[in-house]
């Protein structure tokens, strides 16, 4: 079984931030397979299922999305090599699209969090955001909204990453990593 996790913080307020773009990319998997609701209290966030594939969306906030990710990954005895995590990614430009297995967290707290709950060898799909010009504007800067031009471009955008995650069943990860990975937005074009 394949756990899919998207990052974001719960609550109409991050709706449509920068950090909450796993959370977007969850709900549009969720919609087109039609996935069931199958949250339960003690899974700390919404958990969705295919017959073979659980969605998650934690709800403990970003800080502590290891408490989820460990609850289900135990529950439903989820090895780590079948964990996918989407998240938003400082580090890449607006649009990017990378692929990665294990590695440091760039400083994403919410992998800090996942990683200290059930280790680092699980697949990231890292999501390129963009940075603002000074450190000190980080924490503004993902839990401010797209802006208006990227508004434009994210519904494009996640159903390539739909599309990339349906890939995963039918393909190695490093053909997935070679023929999928975006340098920008403008690659969709």
């Amino acid at each position: 079984m394949k756990l899919l996790i998207g990052l974001g913080n719960p609550g109409s307020h991050y709706e449509g931030t920068r950090h909450n773009i796993g959370f977007c990319v969850i709900d549009s998997l969720v919609s087109s397979l039609n996935a069931k609701n199958i949250s339960k209290s003690s899974f700390y966030g919404e958990l969705y299922r295919t017959h073979d594939t659980l969605f998650l969306k934690p709800t403990t906030y970003m800080n502590l999305s290891g408490k989820s990710v460990i609850a289900v990954k135990n529950f439903f005895k989820v090895e780590i090599s079948e964990i996918i995590v989407v998240h938003d990614d400082l580090d890449l430009p607006f649009g990017a699209l990378k692929f990665k297995v294990g590695g440091g967290s760039g400083g994403h707290n919410g992998l800090k969090s996942i990683d200290s709950a059930i280790g680092k060898e699980y697949l990231r799909i890292r999501m390129g955001i963009g940075k603002p010009l000074y450190k000190s504007q980080v924490s503004d800067y993902v839990l401010a909204k797209f802006t208006h031009d990227e508004q434009a471009s994210i519904e494009k955008w996640i159903a390539y990453i739909v599309d990339t995650i349906a890939q995963l069943e039918h393909h190695s990860y490093e053909k997935i990593q070679s023929k999928y990975t975006l340098k920008s937005i403008e690659a969709l074009d």
